[in-house]
């Protein structure tokens, strides 16, 4: 266990030759602050100690956690410690510990802060057996140099460059420089009745989607998910060095997004929409265990739902006819933060421009068949109804009901901050026109933070083995909410909790310590609660965000507290910052 286990194998023998076993009964008074300090570094191996300033509880410290390295290097007692439940302690004599500092590793363990600590937690915690090396280069992957024409090439001489080299695009010398596919040659010439003799110029696509050399794998599926291309350039030292396909990042993963993104795009029709769940848990629990972070997979999620959302949405308006008006397909919570990792409750919602009203049945049968054809793909029906099925209105309808939230409701305006359109065509920017209102509103983010205030992690107390933890209420949303009203109070437009986070410490709202400490607790506890989640589906069990402590690693209790802590720290300085005590 950390720090022992980076301790060099001979340095670690003889430190063990030194220890000795203890044994104290529940009330023990090991040490108080002022007086004599503690002669030992202490490991729990069962039972419990109690860290306690002037009669305030600070830390319950359980098996695998240590202390009395707090006297041992400023040879002070400043912290009350006593026994709360029988302890049995392994207990290295000050002199080895002195002796162990030697090692940089072991000393930087008591010296790093929360944030270190954190982010380095969950490492050793696989859930699959996927082993892809995502951070590897795409430059890596590149087998042959990019191939090119002349400008004045016509579509017949590239296509014929084309199948003698055996590839799937070209690219083309112009200014700037351009790339055609095969695709552009089926969508672009023989569907727009074009001759053989066209420029290719006139069909090609410009300027060229490029990365670097150095990009990791995971970030050009990102570019490929973001931009909507399936070819992506490769430059090295400015030049262009070679083209990757989809087809080549595909066979890095068979279950990474572009697999599930090529899924998406040839389903051919709604029967193929059961099981879309599960490759979105597949594709999950590869990329988390080939190293991804969950912030990071969360956004890949997100696009691929877009994906799918579109596709549904070309379904129901080839059943209902053309949308009589522009209309926009909103999403909120999660998927509007994008942090929605496996599929959760439906949370959407539909806007259409004013001159729709008097088709008020079109959109209302366009959203009950996309709000069936999601559930259908795996998200379950919204207890609390927000979905488009009930959630539709015109563009005036949802301008009125968001002004008098923020006017009058604002906790029933919170959700209408993570909004975000994924389909359709209707501009939404007079919806965040009337939300920039709010930060204008002398008591809005006042009132908007003391419900968020509202959510608190539990006590070290209820962090028991035979506790039940529920990580979204008590941990995750906590940060979420309280990140939301920083964002809305420097006015940033923002919807990721972790972007949220940054504009609140740019803005000078969040320490750096405290910024960090949040961050990494923010991290711990969706990474904890999604390789919880996956075992749950590899079982077969009810997938929730509730934890019980017994089954957690001692480091991952350990860290656990720690999270907690971190967000109760921040909560203090915000009822502060934003005196919700007088509201």
């Amino acid at each position: 266990m950390p720090p022992f286990n980076a301790v060099p194998q001979a340095l670690f023998d003889a430190a063990a030759r030194t220890v000795d076993v203890a044994f104290y009964p529940s009330g023990t008074a090991l040490v108080r602050a002022g007086g004599e300090p503690l002669r030992h570094l202490y490991v729990i191996r069962k039972g419990a100690a109690r860290l306690e300033r002037g009669g305030q509880t600070l830390q319950i410290l359980e098996e695998g956690e240590t202390f009395g390295y707090t006297s041992l290097i400023t040879r002070e007692a400043t912290l009350d410690v006593t026994v709360e439940e029988d302890l049995l302690a392994y207990r290295l004599p000050g002199a080895e510990f002195q002796r162990l500092l030697a090692d940089a590793a072991f000393a930087g363990h008591f010296a790093v802060g929360l944030a270190e600590r954190l982010k380095s937690t969950l490492d050793h915690s696989p859930v699959a057996t996927f082993q892809a090396d995502l951070s590897q280069d795409v430059g890596e992957l590149v087998r042959r140099p990019a191939v090119w024409v002349e400008a004045g090439t016509t579509v017949a001489d590239a296509a014929r460059v084309m199948r003698a080299e055996r590839i799937s695009s070209v690219l083309v010398r112009s200014d700037p420089p351009a790339i055609v596919t095969d695709r552009d040659f089926r969508s672009r010439v023989l569907a727009e009745g074009l001759g053989a003799g066209t420029p290719v110029l006139r069909v090609a696509s410009s300027p060229i989607q490029a990365v670097s050399a150095t990009t990791p794998i995971f970030e050009a599926w990102k570019s490929l998910l973001e931009r909507g291309v399936h070819h992506l350039a490769v430059e090295r030292d400015g030049r262009i060095s070679g083209v990757l396909t989809a087809n080549d990042l595909l066979r890095c993963s068979a279950q990474g997004p572009v697999s599930v993104l090529r899924g998406v795009e040839r389903l051919a029709g709604r029967g193929s929409l059961p099981g879309y769940s599960t490759r979105v848990a597949e594709m999950v629990a590869s990329l988390l265990s080939g190293g991804l972070e969950t912030n990071t997979i969360a956004g890949f999620v997100a696009r691929l739902n877009d994906a799918l959302v579109r596709r549904i949405l070309q379904w129901a308006e080839a059943d209902l006819g053309p949308p009589p008006v522009p209309y926009a397909w909103l999403v909120f919570g999660s998927e509007g933060r994008m942090e929605q990792t496996l599929l959760t409750d439906q949370d959407n919602a539909l806007a259409y421009a004013d001159a729709g009203e008097g088709r008020r049945d079109w959109f209302e049968a366009l959203a009950e068949r996309v709000n069936a054809d999601l559930e259908t793909a795996g998200f379950p029906r919204c207890p609390g109804g927000r979905m488009a099925r009930k959630w539709n209105r015109t563009m005036s309808g949802w301008r009125r009901e968001i002004a008098a939230c923020v006017e009058e409701r604002p906790h029933d305006a919170a959700i209408f901050f993570d909004l975000r359109a994924v389909g359709g065509e209707l501009d939404v920017s007079p919806l965040q026109a009337e939300l920039a209102r709010a930060p204008k509103l002398r008591l809005f983010v006042r009132t908007l933070a003391k419900g968020a205030l509202a959510f608190e992690p539990p006590t070290s107390f209820l962090l028991r083995d035979s506790s039940r933890i529920d990580l979204k209420l008590h941990g995750v949303l906590p940060i979420v909410f309280l990140a939301r009203c920083y964002a809305i109070e420097v006015g940033a437009k923002s919807r990721n909790t972790l972007d949220r986070l940054d504009d609140a410490a740019k803005a000078g709202l969040m320490g750096e310590n405290v910024h960090a400490d949040v961050t990494e607790a923010y991290r711990f506890l969706i990474g904890l609660r999604l390789r919880a989640q996956l075992r749950s589906v590899s079982e077969h069990r009810p997938v929730t965000s509730e934890i019980t402590v017994a089954e957690l690693t001692a480091l991952e209790r350990n860290r656990l507290k720690d999270s907690f802590r971190a967000i109760r720290r921040w909560q203090e300085k915000a009822a502060y910052h934003y005196q919700t005590g007088i509201l």
